[in-house]
């Protein structure tokens, strides 16, 4: 297969899923996606993750397993997603997203994924972690702020495909 991956983070922490909205292209803007972006020469799918997670969100991860599946992109790239968990640092939009959301369990369905990350999306929701105790060695203050103590918080600010 010659399509160029695209590597995506279904970043989980105190049994949350992580979800950035998209500020660019215009033609993405406004629709939700897991983080990540492209796999670069010489890079494996986790250090492109890794990579790719600490460009745009300002965050330390550690990739766990990658979800069974490839999904089709645009023509000539495929998503790849791994489970990965927040690991240091506090997830701030930094490159082509303006919010980021954490989803609770049943919450999978209440932002506007990207059509290509919905089947990844969903299996990444199948597989969050149930319970509220952090699931990354991240200090208790780590967490997004935001008002309240609602397990849903988005944050303001703004990469990937």
């Amino acid at each position: 297969m010659n399509d160029r991956v695209v590597v995506a983070g279904a970043v989980y922490d105190r049994g949350r899923l992580l979800a950035a909205r998209r500020s660019a292209p215009p033609e993405l803007a406004g629709r939700w996606e897991l983080p990540g972006g492209k796999l670069e020469p010489g890079e494996s799918g986790e250090q492109a993750l890794v990579r790719e997670l600490r460009e745009e969100l300002g965050v330390e991860t550690e990739p766990l397993e990658r979800i069974p599946g490839e999904w089709p992109l645009k023509p000539g790239y495929v998503l790849r997603v791994w489970a990965a968990r927040l690991v240091s640092g506090v997830p701030v939009p930094l490159q082509d997203h303006d919010e980021l959301r954490w989803l609770g369990p049943g919450e999978g369905d209440e932002v506007d994924w990207l059509d290509q990350d919905r089947p990844a999306v969903a299996e990444a929701m199948r597989r969050l972690p149930t319970g509220t105790a952090p699931t990354g060695t991240a200090p208790t203050g780590s967490a997004p702020t935001g008002t309240g103590t609602a397990p849903t918080r988005s944050l303001p600010g703004g990469a990937r495909r």
